[in-house]
């Protein structure tokens, strides 16, 4: 379109000189050629619109928006009408503490109370796209910085409404996630309504007071020492069951050989081992007699 202004002025230039006097008439006629072809050139360009992959075109016309949203690719337009282009791909909003991590600079972390009235802070992502078939609804009621009056502060306000139901050692630990699902949950249906849906919702770090992190700190060491002491008290009941096992099969043992072995079952093993004895390749002495058996000496 600016061609087409451009080819006016040109134009009107033209006409003027050439009502003008010599010499600046002589070329009256060739600024109104060059203004006219510029007209004509710059309604033909104007009439083309095209819109990179990604994006939808939102058509205003004399400050009225229109339904028909243009889709990605090469459309023939109203050389009149003014397009905005909305970029409907995933899109991260971030809130953080740390310094140039996040769309705002410094420290951009969302600072809550928890039901016990402690402070906790918390980085946040959001996720989200813009919903292409609602970007006119967008450009009518939000206008293009929907970021600033949509995205941030609303989310901000969801974490503030649902922090105050839970504790703070709650929120760092046990029940995280059934926070996290209740912020997604308000802010999908707040950013619904404008015209964005929530892809998801990360809350990236929670940082809790200096006094509740010694706390969980120190009742965590307790737990471990409670731990490491039942594990020792558990394993000196395993041993002394090992021996108590241990000491009744020894009685066990002597009872069955108490019991179980007669003299003259004794008589024969003496006799066996004796047998051995003599037939042994070595010198020995061998004295009888008594009543019980007889003693066998080696000559060495």
């Amino acid at each position: 379109m600016f061609i087409a202004i451009l080819g006016i002025i040109v134009l009107i230039v033209g006409m003027v000189l050439r009502r003008s006097p010599e010499p600046g008439s002589r070329f009256g006629g060739i600024a109104v050629s060059v203004g006219v072809v510029l007209f004509v050139l710059g309604l033909l360009l104007s009439c083309f619109k095209t819109i990179e992959p990604g994006k939808v075109g939102v058509q205003v016309l004399f400050g009225k928006v229109q339904d028909n949203v243009l889709e990605s690719g090469l459309h023939v337009i109203n050389p009149l009408v003014d397009v905005t282009t909305f970029d409907i791909q995933t899109q991260n909003y971030t809130m953080s503490g740390t310094h140039n991590e996040g769309d705002v600079q410094g420290d951009d972390a969302i600072r809550v109370l928890s039901s016990d009235g402690l402070e906790v802070t918390i980085d946040l992502s959001v996720l989200y796209n813009v919903i292409p078939y609602k970007t006119p609804f967008i450009m009518q009621n939000i206008g293009v910085d929907f970021k600033d009056k949509i995205v941030r502060p609303v989310t901000r306000t969801a974490l503030r409404d649902n922090a105050v139901a839970y504790q703070a050692v709650d929120l760092y630990s046990t029940k995280r996630q059934e926070f996290q699902n209740k912020i997604n949950s308000t802010i999908s249906k707040n950013f619904e309504q404008n015209g964005l849906r929530v892809q998801q919702i990360l809350v990236r770090n929670i940082s809790l007071p200096q006094s509740v992190k010694a706390s969980i700190e120190s009742k965590i060491n307790a737990e471990q020492e409670a731990q490491k002491m039942q594990f020792v008290l558990q394993k000196e009941r395993q041993e002394a069951d090992r021996k108590r096992v241990e000491a009744q099969g020894i009685a066990d043992y002597q009872k069955i050989l108490s019991t179980g072995l007669s003299d003259k079952q004794l008589q024969y093993e003496a006799i066996k081992a004796q047998k051995e004895i003599a037939l042994s390749p070595n010198t020995k002495v061998i004295i009888m007699g008594g009543k019980g058996n007889p003693i066998m000496l080696s000559d060495k």
